[in-house]
């Protein structure tokens, strides 16, 4: 999987003899969102095994442990996003990486449910100094007609990453048990704290022009405000969506190897190793796809970025439905698969959407914003509510919120394109 990143990066994006700063700056940036991914979704790979040990965990209770996470992570980017406007970036992402490495691994010294929560919402510090950053500083770090592209490279680490949590975290609990699945997690990050320290940091903005792709100057010579922000329509209907979106895909990825366990007939070692490879090959095809198009449609219309993932995303709706609601092995492992290809399509495009809606010189600041909304929105509530209405009922028919999610979340993008296109 981590050869899968190597091999798209020189491929993927038409380099020639860029900087080669820049391109050891994007692969190392990427290597660290795959081991934010693995660190996430190890989680659900051991979730039976959580379910079963002296733990004695609850389904509500397991759909806590991202909710814990996720507040951290939401209340502490807009922080870290402030910060990284204003100070140099790289060693700010390096104390992130460092603290959430170490977080991920306390984990598996967990004596309860308080412990266990405790250690996974300390990750949350850690990966806000790095997921509201490293964005920004790709953006400034190429220029903007390969920006869909580059993001889609950065962005294919989640899919990569995503299956390598489920897959490492099988096997370890396997073979090992779950404890030893956060502590393997949480080893890798230590030493990209380390590279990411010689990343450098470009001037804010380099490669952008006044008007470009949907690009917004600020209304002042300065950084926008927080209220700036909420005044700012474009970037607020892309955010609102992605809030959506992140609410179905929080609970599809927290949940599906225990659906595809406990309701589908899969052992736990099929289960991880079905969804894992799935997510890998899915995400790849839909992330680069989504990348591609994105960029070949903005000389069109600078909304392509919010068509493409609006329309993807309503076609991935009723997939969707039929990958959870049809029990026939063949029928919703094919749809899981189409589904997955859809719905990872929007994640290049629409964080250009985001990007491409601020000034360069509060990017970080406005990813951080968008990660505090689309989280609370999003999958802070998802997986505790799947949990609770599985725990009433059964995690097939709590599954079935999620296709309503997707349109929502399609609709959204669709409407802010259509009216990108008409101011």
């Amino acid at each position: 999987m981590i050869r899968a990143v190597l091999i798209t990066i020189p491929y993927s994006v038409s380099f020639e003899r860029e900087d080669r700063a820049a391109v050891y700056a994007l692969t190392v940036l990427t290597f660290i969102n795959l081991f934010n991914y693995v660190d996430r979704w190890i989680v659900s790979a051991v979730l039976e095994s959580l379910r079963r040990s002296e733990l004695h965990l609850t389904d509500t209770q397991l759909g806590f442990l991202p909710t814990g996470f996720l507040i951290v992570y939401t209340l502490t980017s807009p922080i870290f996003g402030t910060l990284g406007d204003r100070k140099s970036r790289p060693p700010l992402i390096a104390v992130g990486v460092a603290l959430w490495s170490i977080a991920t691994s306390l984990g598996g010294f967990a004596r309860g449910f308080i412990s266990l929560f405790i250690a996974r919402s300390g990750v949350g510090v850690g990966e806000a100094a790095y997921g509201t950053i490293a964005p920004a500083l790709i953006s400034d770090t190429f220029p903007l007609s390969k920006r869909g592209r580059v993001l889609s490279i950065f962005f294919c680490a989640i899919p990569v990453g995503s299956a390598a949590g489920y897959v490492l975290g099988g096997f370890m609990n396997e073979h090992f048990g779950w404890r030893a699945a956060f502590w393997i997690a949480g080893l890798p990050g230590l030493i990209l704290a380390l590279l990411v320290l010689f990343v450098r940091d470009p001037p804010r903005g380099i490669h952008d022009e006044v008007g470009a792709a949907g690009f917004s100057p600020p209304a002042k010579a300065g950084v926008y405000t927080y209220l700036g922000l909420f005044r700012n329509g474009p970037y607020i209907v892309t955010v609102l969506g992605y809030g959506a979106y992140t609410f179905a895909l929080g609970a599809l990825a927290f949940w599906m190897p225990a659906f595809l366990e406990r309701e589908r007939g899969m052992t736990g070692a099929q289960a991880t190793e079905t969804f894992g490879a799935i997510a890998l090959a899915t995400g790849l095809v839909g992330t680069f796809t989504g990348g591609w198009l994105g960029d070949l449609f903005l000389k069109k219309s600078k909304q392509s970025y919010l068509w493409v993932s609006g329309i993807a995303t309503l076609l991935a709706a009723p997939v969707t439905y039929v990958a959870l609601s049809d029990p026939r092995r063949g029928v919703f492992l094919t749809a899981i698969v189409i589904a997955e290809i859809l719905i990872f399509m929007s994640t290049g495009p629409v964080n250009s959407a985001i990007i491409n809606a601020v000034a360069p010189a509060e990017r970080a600041t406005a990813l951080g914003l968008s990660v505090f909304v689309m989280h609370f929105l999003g999958d802070i509530p998802s997986p505790p509510i799947i949990g609770k209405i599985s725990d009433a009922t059964s995690l097939e028919r709590a599954f079935l919120i999620v296709p309503v999610a997707i349109v929502v979340a399609g609709l959204i993008w669709i409407y802010g394109a259509w009216r990108g296109e008409r101011t």
